[in-house]
């Protein structure tokens, strides 16, 4: 008993890691390098099956905002890419290690750089908060973490493989219902509305795109959702905003950027 107690206390001690930014604890049994080798193998599965997008302009704005986000999150180790992927979809992710992909379906409703600026803020946010590796950890259990991960790395089942990509935050692609609880979420917004207020864009157009996002199409029940309801997201992020004007303050000021 002494020695599971020692052990249990061991795995609480070297697993315990500080997220950027908000200062949160959370538990994670895979390392950074893990999770980022997961990522790049999940980005390059999905970039097989999707077609890439041809519009110049909307590529340049994306890689303009990649570009500053991405040094905004300071993670110089990330090995950061940007693709846009042509698609009706309104949908974004960063994986980590920070491979990124945007769906052209999103674009209208950002309306300028400041709405990608809040979206790609928050899914960077999800990949340096190690959100991702969190939904591991508690997915495949202490035992499946050490002692399974190598042959998950491997290839292993395909229901293996599903999960891994629901657990990096692709549950969509892949058909697997496993998104990021409510609290990643409201993290996630939360670090997002920094690293966009850091690079430069105004914070107060975060909550714009919400709205505008949330009017576009109904929402769930807050309990039968793992997303917080529009309105709870748009009042959560009405009182960061002070918060992170200083940092917006301190920084090259691109406003609204560009229009799309």
């Amino acid at each position: 008993m002494k020695n599971l107690l020692l052990g249990i206390f061991f795995l609480t001690v070297v697993g315990c890691v500080t997220t950027p930014e908000s200062g949160k604890q959370a538990f994670i049994l895979t390392s950074e390098g893990e999770e980022a080798e997961l990522g790049r193998k999940a980005y390059a599965e999905v970039l097989s099956k999707e077609r890439l997008s041809s519009n110049n302009r909307w590529n340049q704005i994306l890689q303009r905002v990649g570009g500053r986000i991405s040094a905004a999150a300071r993670k110089p180790d990330f090995q950061w890419e940007f693709k846009l992927i042509e698609s009706k979809e309104k949908n974004a992710f960063c994986l980590p290690g920070g491979k990124v992909a945007f769906y052209t379906g999103i674009f209208p409703t950002a309306v300028n750089e400041a709405g990608i600026a809040a979206v790609m803020g928050h899914e960077v946010a999800h990949a340096t908060a190690r959100h991702g590796g969190q939904r591991i950890t508690i997915s495949f259990g202490t035992q499946l973490a050490f002692e399974g991960l190598n042959a998950l790395f491997g290839g292993g089942s395909s229901q293996q493989k599903g999960l891994l990509m629901a657990a990096l935050g692709l549950g969509a692609q892949v058909g697997v219902a496993l998104p990021f609880s409510r609290g990643n979420e409201s993290e996630a917004d939360q670090i997002g509305l920094i690293y966009m207020a850091r690079a430069g864009y105004d914070p107060r157009e975060a909550v714009e795109f919400w709205r505008r996002f949330s009017g576009e199409g109904g929402s769930l029940p807050k309990f039968l959702s793992t997303h917080p309801p529009s309105e709870d997201r748009m009042k959560a992020l009405n009182e960061e905003v002070p918060k992170v004007m200083g940092e917006f303050g301190r920084s090259p000021q691109y406003g609204t950027g560009e229009k799309l």
